[in-house]
């Protein structure tokens, strides 16, 4: 795959089976992920955003089609894809008596990383936590822990970080300084597919913007020319462009 293309996805489905119906989850999806950008996946609640990032992640199983993250086949290299990404998910689920340094270290143990090896102190100043690395998880503040998720799926140094809805239920100031973060991790080099149902916020954060609705891509192009087009975007998602 050409070494400028961090993600080549190809008529991916993704059906369900309830009851007696099939459920489309995901419908042909086809688009690419550019190395080095930030990427937005918009789309309301239930749009197919979390069905696909579950799909990279190895925990669901698409019907068909085809993926490549970094150059590896996820259904010939599923190990590689897994190692290539870190997904940063929605909820907050820290363990509250473990510091940000110890949880790091156990990540990196998870991942097989040896001690000499690992880049916890890095990730800590990155993410802004340094100050806090030796406090109990449970003391930190909500935009800490946000940051604290972030540096868990960074500790394998993965080149794809996936953040699925980082500032949902968040207030403006913690989105403000969460969206810095994003922008600082990008300007490391790191490329970036950025979940969210906030057409502003896509529009202030993202190179390149695809629109999912009930499965289906309907839009893809960049943030600019989308914009431009805002009324037709209007006739979409109504929800999207109210926030």
């Amino acid at each position: 795959m050409n070494s400028s293309i961090a993600l080549k996805v190809e008529n991916v489905n993704k059906i369900y089976r309830q009851g007696n119906e099939n459920i489309n989850a995901l419908k042909n999806i086809s688009f690419e992920v550019k190395t080095g950008e930030i990427f937005g996946l918009l789309g309301p609640n239930g749009a197919g955003k979390s069905t696909f990032i579950n799909i990279l992640a190895g925990t669901v199983n698409k019907t068909n089609g085809y993926v490549n993250v970094w150059g590896f086949n996820l259904d010939k290299n599923p190990r590689q894809v897994r190692a290539s990404i870190g997904i940063v998910p929605q909820e907050i689920n820290v363990d509250p008596f473990f510091s940000p340094r110890k949880l790091l270290n156990l990540q990196a143990g998870l991942y097989g990383i040896k001690k000499k090896d690992r880049i916890t102190e890095e990730i800590l100043e990155l993410t802004n936590l340094s100050d806090k690395a030796n406090a109990y998880s449970r003391s930190l503040s909500g935009g800490m822990k946000r940051r604290l998720l972030v540096a868990k799926a960074m500790v394998h140094q993965p080149p794809i970080l996936i953040l699925d809805e980082p500032t949902a239920g968040v207030d403006v100031d913690l989105r403000r300084k969460l969206l810095e973060s994003v922008r600082t991790l990008n300007k490391q080099g790191v490329t970036i597919i950025y979940t969210t149902h906030y057409l502003k916020e896509a529009s202030d954060i993202c190179n390149r913007i695809a629109i999912v609705n009930k499965g289906e891509l309907v839009a893809l192009n960049s943030t600019q020319e989308l914009l431009k087009n805002n009324s037709d975007l209007e006739e979409v998602f109504i929800d999207l462009t109210k926030n």
